[in-house]
């Protein structure tokens, strides 16, 4: 016996949208600013927020993007697969870098995984734009200027740092846009650019 389920437009981006522009939002200030000064309370209080916003709330959405896609099968527009890989993958790596913030271990070692989340986040942009979602494609953009500005950070280049906050702020100020507008439309009907 076969189940067979009704497509679903009920996505759940606003979650991973959410979860990632308030991780955005905490480092954002600390890296642009110095504010609060990084100490090892601070650095444990960052690395679980870290792992709990951007980290958990992307790494559920990645997952139940894919199952959506691929078990029952309620979600099937093509560019969702490349944000259920997005939504994964930038989640566990939260995971990561929340985690080593919280112990106040070395970030040198992100250099390797910015070029990987840099490739990650162009092929985000050109699917996004290609589907005709500027919204989301947009969003793509400011992750790229994160992982860009977070490998000249990570081999500790003079006012890195500080472009990598301003990175986290503006895109963490689209995530929010993203979120509200997300949800606006699903539970309101509204039609705001998604």
């Amino acid at each position: 016996m076969n189940l067979i389920f009704q497509a679903s437009p009920f996505l759940p981006f606003a979650v991973g949208f959410f979860g990632l522009g308030t991780g955005y939002l905490i480092y954002g200030p600390q890296e642009l600013a110095h504010w609060p000064p990084r100490d090892e309370s601070v650095d444990r209080s960052t690395g679980i927020w870290g792992i709990w916003l951007p980290g958990f709330f992307q790494f559920v959405t990645g997952i139940l993007l894919f199952v959506g896609m691929t078990w029952f099968q309620v979600f099937k527009e093509p560019p969702v697969y490349m944000a259920a890989l997005a939504f994964t993958a930038y989640g566990i790596h939260w995971f990561a870098i929340g985690y080593n913030r919280y112990q106040g271990n070395d970030p040198r070692p992100n250099a390797g995984m910015c070029v990987a989340f840099t490739i990650l986040s162009a092929l985000g942009m050109a699917v996004f734009f290609k589907a005709g979602d500027w919204p989301v494609g947009l969003l793509f953009v400011g992750l790229t200027c994160v992982y860009v500005s977070d490998f000249f950070a990570s081999i500790r280049i003079p006012l890195a740092e500080r472009l990598l906050g301003l990175s986290h702020l503006a895109t963490g100020a689209w995530l929010m846009y993203l979120t509200v507008a997300t949800v606006l439309n699903f539970a309101s009907g509204m039609s705001l650019p998604l």
